[in-house]
């Protein structure tokens, strides 16, 4: 199940579980539409796997498997040339 994590790893937007802004790849690193897009060109910058629109859980199904609290934030903030390659 996925984590649907709350935030953007470059820019800590707020993703809520229901937000149509979110993007994810493989590994569920979580980024916005903006910075998906215009700044990582759809791959991410940890696994420079592609990055896709993540899906909305349903919310009769966050009653029973909420959206993770966790934030997590790149410190540099992200640019089109940093690949570091972790996950």
């Amino acid at each position: 199940m996925l984590d649907l994590r709350p935030n953007c790893e470059c820019c800590d937007k707020n993703l809520p579980a229901q937000s149509s802004e979110a993007f994810i790849c493989s590994f569920e690193c979580t980024f916005c539409s903006s910075c998906a897009q215009t700044v990582l060109n759809n791959v991410c910058p940890n696994c420079s796997g592609n990055l896709v629109q993540r899906p909305i859980r349903p919310l009769a199904a966050l009653k029973n498997y909420p959206a993770s609290t966790k934030r997590v934030l790149k410190e540099s903030g992200c640019t089109p040339d940093i690949q570091e390659h972790k996950v």
